[in-house]
This record gives structure tokens, sequence and C-alpha cells, in this order.
């Protein structure tokens, strides 16, 4: 059976049963059907001052473009700690639309390991994305608006973008404003895709609806004819803007097949946002969990490094134990592999491409500090010879392993992690940071790239030396770095997989959120909306003769 079907053969708990578990009454719930329901952030009020369950990341080597089950593994993991008798709790992301009709697909799991109701999380879900989609453009509509009406603010350059949850490349540059009205001013314009939005970083990164009010007050949304900057605040739409976001910011609950409750909101992207879902949920998770189950997106040299290096810093949290997901055919694929041929036992390739594990690994343990385990997703064609292998060189350098067929198993094929977790997340962790926030922003982004990515050094643009000296002009040089980057290596060049050679990162913009308190890092050729493959999974995506949903995975 596919993902789908089985998904369908098991009989979900209704969403207050599962609520149950975890100690949340009805009265905190707001049901989106028996199977879905937003937890009011009035229990926080309950359970505030509750001690915090254990914090649980798990993150990835650099992934092939399938991925490499990584959100399976998390899901497979929560069920394993309530196999084992343990009180667990999932908080993971929100799918996009773009990679469901793209080329990754859902993001609800896999197999055994899924979360559910799968079509309407990969959907629309509770409406969270649309809405901040709605609160994206409401801001650029009033921002032409004020243009038209007289530009009393003086605009001379906006920099604030429309957005769309959709993988659409023809919509990365545009021009608007093409009417020939008088007054409509035509510009050059462009659409990130709704999680990159700077109000999806905000989402995730805000305690509770005022924190969030105030953060999109924040917003600088362009500049005047003195290059001062123009925010969300002189345009005194914060409020309207928070209004369409009242029910998006709380968490929404799910369950997984095998009824673990799980938190899923809110979906920045991992290679050009912050990849996490959000805090509110993750707290919330925390006091109501004993273990608490999460996950940063791609691999460890994006995902983790922004999960401790701007979520924590912004929580106030650090993970007890960090799970590193690694499956054979991505170290074949890093070892110099071609894609169709990663399913071959090749051990030398394996061997070769261990390198990406393993400086994953050190990052981890040795620079940021945190407990560490490895997870390898199991797959039908993988050998012995290669879980051998593996195994043999991973206890060299005192690195544990798991072998996880959570994907045919459930809970069970995801025991051993569970109870490795666990002990594991009893060791003390001391959390480093890749940098300090006041270090200047140059010497942030150096220091990822350089002893995160491994990179010799950073070349900066021209455009993105000026950039950066304007930031920390306006007195923003000590926020954290968002470093947006392919997925597929530790250099700027998704081709580079096997990182061989000295390489530089190259930086070729720095755009200032005040909302969400960061500084993007634009490298290598890394674009805010992205494109559809030559054949996208919107053309295997149906509705069948009964009416039911087919082709999502």
């Amino acid at each position: 059976m596919g993902d789908i079907e089985i998904a369908r053969s098991v009989k979900l708990d209704n969403i207050t049963k599962v609520a149950e578990k975890i100690g949340i009454d009805e009265e905190y719930l707001e049901n989106y059907g028996k199977y879905k329901a937003k937890v009011s952030d009035k229990i926080m009020q309950k359970i505030g001052n509750k001690e915090n369950g254990k914090l649980i990341l798990v993150t990835a080597v650099n992934p092939t473009p399938l991925g490499e089950g990584k959100t399976t593994i998390s899901i497979g993991l929560a069920d394993g700690l309530s196999y084992i008798g343990k009180k667990a709790v999932l908080a993971l992301r929100e799918p996009s639309l773009g990679p469901v009709f793209g080329i990754k697909g859902g993001a609800t799991g896999g197999g055994y390991a899924q979360v559910a109701p799968m079509e309407d999380i990969n959907l629309h879900f509770t409406g969270d994305i649309h809405a901040i989609t709605s609160a994206n453009n409401l801001l650029s509509a009033i921002i032409d608006n004020h243009i038209y009406f007289g530009n009393e603010l003086k605009f001379k350059k906006v920099t604030w973008k429309r957005c769309v949850d959709l993988n659409d490349r023809q919509l990365r540059a545009i021009e608007c404003g093409l009417s020939g009205e008088k007054n409509v001013v035509p510009r050059k314009d462009g659409f990130d895709i709704t999680v990159a939005s700077e109000i999806m970083a905000i989402l995730c990164l805000s305690k509770d609806i005022y924190d969030l009010k105030e953060r999109i007050a924040n917003i600088v949304v362009g500049y005047n004819e003195d290059d001062n900057p123009i925010t969300v605040a002189d345009l005194k739409c914060q409020g309207s803007m928070a209004v369409l976001l009242k029910d998006a910011i709380k968490p929404n609950l799910v369950q997984t097949l095998e009824h673990t409750p799980a938190f899923i909101h809110g979906g920045p992207f991992a290679n050009i946002a912050h990849g996490c879902n959000s805090i509110a949920a993750t707290n919330m998770a925390l006091k109501l969990g004993d273990y608490v189950v999460t996950e940063a997106g791609f691999g460890a040299d994006l995902g983790a490094e922004k999960f401790i290096d701007i979520k924590c810093r912004t929580a106030g949290i650090k993970p007890n134990v960090v799970v590193c997901v690694a499956t054979m055919k991505a170290l074949k694929y890093h070892g110099g592999v071609a894609k169709e041929d990663i399913k071959v036992e090749n051990l030398p390739a394996l061997e070769k491409g261990m390198h990406n594990l393993l400086k994953h690994i050190d990052n981890l343990k040795n620079k940021f500090g945190v407990n560490v385990i490895v997870a390898i997703n199991r797959y039908l064609e993988d050998t012995d010879a290669e879980i051998e292998l593996l195994r043999s060189k991973l206890q060299e350098h005192g690195i544990n392993m798991s072998l996880v067929e959570a994907w045919g198993k459930g809970g069970k094929g995801a025991e051993d992690l569970a109870r490795k977790v666990v002990e594991l997340c009893d060791k003390e962790c001391n959390l480093n940071y890749a940098y300090d926030l006041k270090d200047d922003i140059k010497t942030k982004v150096e220091k990822i790239a350089k002893n995160i990515y491994g990179a010799e050094g950073v070349e900066f643009s021209p455009e993105s030396l000026e950039q950066i000296e304007k930031i920390e002009k306006m007195g923003y040089g000590n926020y954290p770095v968002c470093i947006a980057k392919t997925q597929y290596s530790f250099s700027d060049d998704p081709t580079n997989l096997e990182c061989e050679e000295p390489f530089k990162i190259h930086v070729q913009e720095a755009i200032l959120k005040t909302g969400a308190k960061f500084v993007v890092i634009l490298t290598g050729k890394i674009f805010t909306m992205p494109g559809l493959p030559k054949v996208p999974s919107a053309e295997a995506i149906d509705i069948d003769e009964n009416g039911n949903v087919v082709g999502i995975f």
C-alpha cells in the first residue's frame, strides 16, 4: 500500500481523546472537524509553570533531491517513545503547497510513521498558510494604495514583496502597476513563496498574538527619499494584519497513526528561511509532554544551525539530544554515485560519502556541544554489508547508531532509537552557539561558513557589503543571521556534493528582517521563490471515482 492508503486504513481517535492524553481539557480546543483542533494559548496560564519535558531535535545529512525521511524518523521516534511507555509529543512544521505539488511531495511522514489526516495536513489544513499569504499581501496592497493617494511617507524604494504558497519561477521578478490609471506608479516587484515570507518567520518566533503584532509593526517595508526606513507602524496596518493571523497563531493538534499527539504549526523553509516550527507550539508541547520530538529542515548545516542560533536563542530552550538522520543512498550520493545508481550496493562510495555525516556529527557534538545519535532510515535495498560498514566506522568515532524501520513497522520499528534517546537525554548538554550576537554581521557569516560549512572563506558582493554596512548603521548589527543556501551541499553550489576541494561561500545579498529580528544572507544562486521540476508531483495528484484524493506521497 502507498502512504495515503496506509493512512486511510487506520481508524483515528477523536481529537478530544488525543488531547486528553496530554492533559488538554476540551475548553482549550477549537475543533476543525473530528481529527484537527487548534489549542488556545490560554492553556499556558494553567501549565506555564510546569517543568519542561526533554527536547529532542531531529536533523539530517545533506539530502538527495527526494529527502532522507527526516519527518518519518521524527514521527517514528515519537511513536517509539510512546511504545516504550513514555509520554511523548511531536512538534513539527506544516507542509507548504509548493513542495507538495513540486518534487518533494508531502511532509507528513511515510508508511506506518505518519501524522493524520494526511491529505488535510498536506493541503489546506486549518488555513494558517493562507492567512499568512493574506496578511502579507494586504500589506503589499496598503503600500501601493498609500503611494497611489499621494505617497505621504515619500516612498522611494519598496522592499516588501507579495507572496503565494506555490512554486512559480515566473513570479520571481515582475512589473506591476501597468494599468495606466492616473496616480498608479509602475514599478518592478517580485513574489516570494509564502513560507519564505517574513510573516511566516514572525508567526513562528512570536510568543503570542501581542508579540506577533509588535513584530509586524517593526517590519521595514521600504525606504524614503532620505533613505530612512518605513515600517508597518508608519502605515498603521499592524492591527488589521494581526486580525488576519489571530487564529493562525494558535498551534494545531493532530495525531500520528498510533495516536501520539502531534502539534503541527508554522512552516518556514530551511534553505531560504529558518526552518523550524513555531515557538508557541514547541513551548506548549514542552509543558504537556515528558519527551518532545521536533525537527529542523534539511541538513544540520542549515536546519540545526538555525534551530540553535535563532530559535533556541529566541525561545530560551535547548535540545537534550540531537538525532542525525542518514540513509545509505544519501551517503553514496555524497560519495560520488549518480542519482540513478544510489540504490545499488557500493561500499567504497558509502565509505567516501561518510565524510558528510561525520562533518555534521562533528558540528553537532564539538561545535554546538549537544548529545548526538545517528538514526539510519533503513530502506529495503540496504545491504547487511553497508549497514555493518557504517556501524563500524561510527563506532571508531565513538558515535552510537540506531537502525530505524519506522516506515514499515511504526513505533516498534523505532524502539531501539527511542530507548537510546531516553538514555542520552539524561546526559549533560552544554549548548554552544556558532557566533556571538555582539559579533558584526560579516564575522557571524564567516564563523558559520568556516566552522560549520568547512569553507575556507567568504566572498561578499559589493551590493551585500553596502547592505550590511547600512543594516549595522541602522543599529541592527546584533541580530542573528539566517543564511539562505542550497540544502544539497555544505558549499553554496548544489552540484558540489563531495566538497573535496577548498571552497568559498559567495554572499549575494543581505536582507534586513526587523519583524523576525534576523538578517537573511542570500548565498550562491538561491531563490526565495522556487520553481517546479520538469515533471511535478501535481501531475500525479487527482480525485478518484470515490471522491478520495490520490497521488500525494
